[in-house]
């Protein structure tokens, strides 16, 4: 069946909000080298719900294991222990309605294809038809503020742009769910910016749930309904905070609010205490 997110044409029918959590994690256990003589405990114990339509960021102090537990989350890598189920279903690999976005970008796309053979190259694996390959690329290119350098490379562009690319990609499969791993850590301030600003648009235009991780507090007090805070490694979760923010999000208004200062001071101290 045909929808559309925000004036963009998908093929299938997301995900409702308030129609149960799109992602439920309950005892997460990641141990490393089990049973040898090196073997180390990334994650203890983490428990919690995502629901359709949120914007979930988890923070916790160097070491923690976020990269770790996004990569159990995703299905990239095994549990020890425990669960981790996307609309019910364990997360055995990275299900196609799941998009997943890393940090280092530059390593991400294929320098001798274009900007649209790069997006497109997750569509030809799932045996998208070409033409709704080249409709869907010219969508999420669009949709990230990139129309008009489909046929550029990625060297041609700057990382922040890169970034956008990586995004769309994820986004051309029409994800129910999107993971992202410190996404905009390697861009300047004001792409940064830029880039927080794009995430919650398309978040909004595409109805797609994100689950990120950041390091930093500012960023996730400003993108997220919820912050998830782990405890120093074996990761526990420490607190659940809910983001009372009004939204639309503003970089200039909601930087400046009182309750944003309160928010990041209260994360910073949870993050920070031994």
């Amino acid at each position: 069946m045909t929808t559309s997110r925000g004036g963009v044409a998908t093929d299938r029918e997301p995900t409702a909000r308030g129609s149960g959590p799109v992602l439920s994690v309950e005892s997460l256990r990641k141990v490393y080298n089990a049973g040898r003589a090196d073997e180390r405990e990334a994650i203890a114990d983490v428990s919690f719900e995502v629901e359709a339509g949120e914007f979930v960021c988890i923070v916790g102090p160097s070491g923690a294991g976020k990269t770790t537990l996004l990569r159990c989350l995703s299905g990239l890598l095994p549990l020890t222990s425990g669960t981790a189920l996307f609309e019910g279903a364990a997360m055995q690999r990275v299900p196609e309605q799941v998009g997943v976005v890393f940090q280092d970008y530059s390593r991400s796309l294929f320098p001798w294809l274009s900007i649209s053979r790069n997006i497109a190259v997750p569509l030809k694996v799932r045996k998208v038809d070409r033409q709704a390959r080249e409709r869907r690329v010219r969508e999420v290119l669009t949709a990230v503020g990139l129309g008009d350098v489909g046929k550029r490379y990625p060297w041609q562009l700057s990382g922040g742009m890169q970034q956008r690319v990586a995004i769309a990609r994820a986004l051309a499969y029409q994800p129910d769910l999107l993971f992202m791993d410190e996404p905009f850590a390697s861009v300047d301030a004001q792409t940064r910016f830029d880039l927080e600003d794009l995430i919650l648009r398309v978040r909004d235009e595409y109805g797609v749930t994100i689950v990120l991780v950041t390091h930093d507090i500012d960023e996730a007090v400003y993108l997220a309904d919820r912050v998830i805070v782990l405890s120093p490694a074996p990761s526990q979760v420490k607190e659940i905070v809910a983001v009372d923010l009004a939204k639309p999000r503003s970089q200039a208004v909601t930087r400046s609010d009182e309750r944003f200062t309160a928010l990041r001071q209260h994360l910073l101290e949870l993050v920070t205490a031994s």
